[in-house]
């Protein structure tokens, strides 16, 4: 997403299915877990002189709740790139705007708007009603789809590709010419909360897992990369063959390319006449594609290619760290506006010098696991995928660069502080198009939610913070988890309460204030200042020299982590001060010698006795 982006590739004439993940069988369960399942058959044919496409969708949609529906929703998100759009509006009424959209829609002229026309819907070969509202289609069905029932969706469309100006589009900054996500009518995401369908105002993504079978129709000369694996490589050319394998180009002016993405939730594609294709091969059979252009200068040529043994780093630091990279390939793929994650696939733009390249790259690639592997909620829950994306690349860029940080979170902690001095914070439960400023929505989508994970390390430990990642991967991946999920999974495995820490620091704007508020001889007085509760951990420095480090638990935690400071009896929400004793007389006090709470105002964490 905005260090920000997504993931796509191609290649292989196999599709890749993991034991982990979750079948159409499986996506109802004994605990009373169920998600919808989708089946996507698309044929688009583009015109790369108008920058239109016409398309036929076939979609069968399964529905695994237990209720019956009367109507279906589609995401059309290209509408939004029209004048008065409610993203043109938002954009132009924010306090911040982003500098990327700023008036920029409201100038689109009718041969730029981007627009996603239903000319034909039909449920089981029965015309449909529906009617386009913005970036939403609504559909009233003549027959509800009963809980466990498969419909098919035949649906004939056309539609235009916007100038490139958020994410999607055409002739980016960088001369791409088709960056393609969120570029077909998306049936919505229906779950235990309802439908999910908010209008497109430039935020990110919620999708329903399943498998898609899309053939593209476009001029010869272009390159392709998407989501999925390429079915036909020997009649595409373009470094997609197999080495030494004769090519079947068929005669024409257009090249036909046919993926198949098996158990995604979304499909993404870019093109380009300019396109060069790189393939780097990992020693556990993942093949990274590398495609950009190449008319970049040499330094962004040779970052490019830099870029390759690194991205294979990655992917093996995420797989360890998080859980096994479940497909048979991932592609880095020139195009939008910054960098954003995909299935399978990210975009980012290519004329970047190394260290911003490979930053993106990380952070983009990152996202594979906290939001497309562990599908949460964008919209609602923006904290889950970019915080958590940010706390392990941060930890993926320390380790492999070897920069040795001792706490390579640093930066989030430091705009956190910023964004709370300044006084705009709002919780990070607040909903990611209803924030009052973009700083806002950044912070608490990237440094708040990362922080979540960090200063967890400091409530439970760092190695339950590791094997909660583990675990969560291992019960939540290919499913739509949400902030209860993580939650418990950490509460299962360390065995601590934190029904407190979720409330507190997701849904509200409480913060943390620790002091010292006295020093006699043996007795230590600390006192809780902000709202928001944590336990203590305290290093007294005594005056021959030596240290002991305490652990106050939190009362509410009903436990404590594993750790070798001296445990002390726990600290209730309601009493504001506490006190203990020390076995010798006292040289110094420091509250959390470790950063790792984010208290916002360390002045009085530490006391010296004269």
């Amino acid at each position: 997403m905005k260090k920000i982006l997504f993931g796509l590739s191609l290649l292989s004439m196999v599709a890749c299915a993991s034991n982990k993940q979750v079948s159409d069988k499986e996506e109802k369960n004994d605990n009373g877990y169920w998600q919808q399942h989708v089946d996507y058959t698309m044929d688009i044919d583009v015109d790369v002189k108008t920058f239109q496409y016409k398309g036929t969708q076939k979609l069968v949609y399964t529905n695994n709740s237990p209720d019956a529906l009367n109507k279906v929703f589609y995401h059309l998100y290209f509408n939004a790139f029209q004048p008065n759009s409610q993203m043109d509006i938002r954009s132009r009424n924010i306090a911040d705007p982003d500098r990327r959209v700023g008036d920029r829609i409201s100038k689109l002229t009718p041969s730029e708007i981007g627009y996603i026309k239903v000319n034909s819907l039909k449920q089981n070969g029965v015309a449909v009603s529906h009617k386009t509202v913005g970036t939403i289609l609504e559909v009233t069905l003549n027959q509800a789809i009963q809980p466990g029932e498969s419909v098919t969706f035949d649906m004939i469309f056309d539609a235009q590709v916007p100038k490139q100006i958020r994410r999607s589009g055409r002739e980016s900054k960088e001369g791409v010419a088709f960056s393609m996500t969120q570029w077909y009518p998306k049936m919505a995401e229906y779950d235990f909360e309802g439908w999910h369908t908010p209008p497109y105002l430039g935020r990110e993504f919620h999708g329903v897992w399943g498998n898609f079978d899309v053939t593209l129709h476009i001029d010869k000369n272009y390159v392709v990369g998407g989501t999925g694996y390429l079915q036909n490589p020997q009649e595409v050319g373009h470094g997609y063959e197999k080495e030494g394998a004769q090519l079947n180009l068929p005669s024409g002016k257009k090249l036909t390319w046919k993926f198949n993405a098996p158990n995604v939730h979304d499909f993404s594609w870019a093109a380009d006449p300019e396109y060069t294709h790189d393939v780097y091969k990992m020693k556990n059979g993942v093949d990274l594609h590398f495609l950009y252009k190449k008319t970049l200068n040499k330094e962004f040529l040779d970052n490019w290619k830099r870029l390759q043994p690194k991205t294979a780093d990655l992917m093996n630091y995420f797989s360890e760290h998080v859980g096994p990279y479940p497909y048979k390939q991932y592609s880095v793929i020139q195009g939008g506006d910054g960098g954003m994650e995909y299935a399978m696939c990210t975009l980012i733009t290519g004329k970047r010098k190394w260290g911003s390249l490979f930053g993106v790259t990380a952070h983009e690639l990152a996202h594979t696991w906290f939001q497309f592997l562990l599908a949460t909620n964008e919209s609602k829950h923006p904290w889950m995928d970019e915080g958590f994306t940010t706390y392990i690349s941060n930890k993926a860029e320390n380790e492999i660069l070897e920069r040795n940080r001792v706490n390579p979170q640093e930066g989030s902690y430091n705009h956190y502080y910023a964004v709370v001095s300044r006084g705009i914070e709002e919780p990070i439960s607040t909903h990611a198009d209803r924030y009052h400023t973009n700083a806002a929505y950044g912070m608490a989508s990237y440094s708040k939610g990362n922080i979540f994970l960090t200063q967890l390390e400091y409530i439970i430990g760092a190695e339950n913070v590791a094997k909660t990642l583990k675990k969560y991967f291992e019960d939540f991946s290919f499913k739509h988890p949400t902030p209860n999920d993580i939650k418990r999974t950490a509460e299962k495995v360390s065995g601590v309460h934190l029904d407190w820490y979720l409330n507190e620091w997701t849904q509200t704007t409480h913060t943390i204030d620790y002091g010292i508020k006295s020093v006699n001889g043996r007795e230590v007085t600390l006192e809780r200042i902000g709202k928001m509760p944590m336990p203590i951990d305290v290093e007294v420095t005594y005056k021959d020299g030596s240290k002991e480090m305490f652990n106050i638990p939190l009362r509410m935690m009903r436990g404590e982590k594993k750790s070798s400071a001296t445990k002390l009896d726990d600290w209730t929400f309601a009493h504001p001060t506490y006190s203990f004793s020390t076995s010798k007389d006292v040289k110094s006090v420091e509250i959390d010698p470790s950063g790792l709470m984010a208290d916002i105002n360390v002045d009085n964490n530490t006391v010296t006795v004269e």
